[in-house]
């Protein structure tokens, strides 16, 4: 509820300031959703593209070592 309120004044300033133009309102609009996307993005501390291929590059190697194949060698290993 708080958040369609935060955009309703937000676009009622809009009009009382005098911006009717059409590009004016859309430019504003859309300024005013990239803020939004932006903090929510540092809220939810996502990870770089490069640390995420890192992490992946990380899983697949524990999934090597942690395949069927690798299970009966290293039980073959310690017997």
């Amino acid at each position: 509820m708080s958040k369609s309120k935060f955009i309703t004044d937000k676009l009622a300033k809009l009009f009382e300031q005098g911006l009717i133009s059409y590009k004016d309102l859309n430019s504003e609009i859309l300024n005013l959703l990239k803020s939004k996307k932006d903090e929510i993005i540092l809220k939810l501390q996502l990870p770089t593209k490069e640390e995420f291929e890192i992490l992946k590059k990380r899983v697949e190697n524990l999934e090597k070592i942690n395949s069927p194949k690798n299970k009966k060698k290293l039980k073959k290993l310690k017997r």
